[in-house]
C-alpha cells in the first residue's frame, strides 16, 4: 500500500517534468520567420526587404518639394516639385512588381525573396531588386544623335537586412546600375555603388529611418553626390505614412543614385513625403 501511495505521489511530479523537458525542445527547436524588419516597401529612397503579400496591390504617391535652399523666391520648396505616382503588386509571397512615373522617369521594377531571417535559422533577410528607368529629362534639342535606348539606365541590387530587436534594424544594399547616357566622358556608363539604411521604432506607431548610397565610382569632375535621406515613418491602420528630407529630388533608384544634386551641408535638401495605400 505504501508502494502504491509514493508512486501515486510521484507519477504527478514525473509528468511535469516530462512536460516542461518538452516544451523545452519546442523553445530549442522552434525556427519561426522574423517579420516587420520595416514597414514600409522603402526605407526613404533605398528599397527595404518587405515585399508585398501575395495578392497586396499598393497605391504610393511620392513627393519631393523643391529645395529649402531656395528660400521665399522658391517659396521654401513649394516650387519645381516632383511627384511619382506608383502601383506596386504582390505576385506571388516572394516576387513584387512595381509601375511608377514621375516628371523625371518611368520606371518598372521586380523584388524577390531568396532567403529569409529566422529566429533559431538564418541570421538576415536576401532580397533582390531589379529595375529599368526610361530618363524623361534628355531632350533631342540638346543631345540630337539621342536615341530612345539612351534614355535607359538598368538598376540590380541584393537587399540584406537584420532585424536585431523589436526596435532596431539595419541593412546593407550592395548596388550596381548601367546608364546607357551620362553627360560626363568621364563617367563609366556601369556605375557600383553600397546602400546602408536603418529603422529606429520610436513608439507603436512611430519610427526613425535614415538611408544612404555611397558611390564607388563616381568621376572625380562629376557635379553628382551622394545622397542621405532622413525621415519618420507614421503607421495608420492601412496607411504608411513616410515624411523626410533628402539631398536627392530623383525618387526612382536610378535618379537618386547617379543624380543627386543636394548638399547638406548647404542646406540644399528636399523635403518630402511617400504616402502607401494598401488594397
Amino acid at each position: 500500500m505504501k508502494k502504491l501511495i509514493l508512486l501515486l505521489f510521484l507519477f504527478p511530479l514525473a509528468s511535469f517534468a516530462q512536460n516542461d523537458l518538452l516544451d523545452g525542445m519546442d523553445t530549442a527547436t522552434r525556427n519561426e520567420k522574423v517579420t516587420s524588419a520595416f514597414k514600409g516597401l522603402k526605407i526613404v529612397n533605398l528599397e527595404s526587404t518587405k515585399l508585398a503579400a501575395k495578392g497586396d496591390l499598393y497605391f504610393i504617391v511620392a513627393h519631393r518639394f523643391g529645395s529649402v535652399k531656395d528660400g521665399f523666391e522658391g517659396f521654401f520648396g513649394l516650387d519645381n516639385a516632383n511627384t511619382q505616382l506608383k502601383f506596386v503588386y504582390g505576385l506571388t509571397q516572394w516576387l513584387t512588381i512595381s509601375a511608377a512615373r514621375s516628371e523625371l522617369a518611368y520606371d518598372f521594377s521586380t523584388k524577390y525573396t531568396l532567403l529569409n531571417q529566422t529566429t533559431n535559422g538564418f541570421p538576415v533577410t536576401v532580397a533582390g531588386f531589379t529595375s529599368l528607368a526610361i530618363n524623361n529629362t534628355l531632350k533631342e534639342s540638346l543631345y540630337p544623335k539621342l536615341t530612345f535606348d539612351n534614355r535607359f539606365t538598368y538598376v540590380g541590387q541584393l537587399l540584406i537586412s537584420r532585424k536585431f530587436s523589436e526596435k532596431l534594424s539595419l541593412e546593407v544594399a550592395p548596388t550596381m546600375f548601367h546608364e546607357n547616357f551620362v553627360d560626363n566622358v568621364q563617367q563609366d556608363n556601369t556605375q557600383y555603388a553600397v546602400g546602408l539604411g536603418g529603422r529606429y521604432k520610436l513608439s507603436k506607431r512611430w519610427s526613425l529611418n535614415v538611408d544612404y548610397a555611397a558611390h564607388l565610382n563616381r568621376a572625380s569632375n562629376s557635379i553628382y553626390k551622394n545622397p542621405l535621406s532622413v525621415g519618420f515613418d507614421l503607421e495608420t491602420g492601412g496607411h504608411v505614412f513616410q515624411m523626410h528630407f533628402t539631398s536627392s529630388q530623383g525618387i526612382h533608384e536610378a535618379g537618386y543614385l547617379a543624380q543627386t544634386t543636394g548638399d547638406w551641408t548647404k542646406g540644399d535638401v528636399f523635403f518630402g513625403f511617400n504616402l502607401l495605400r494598401v488594397f
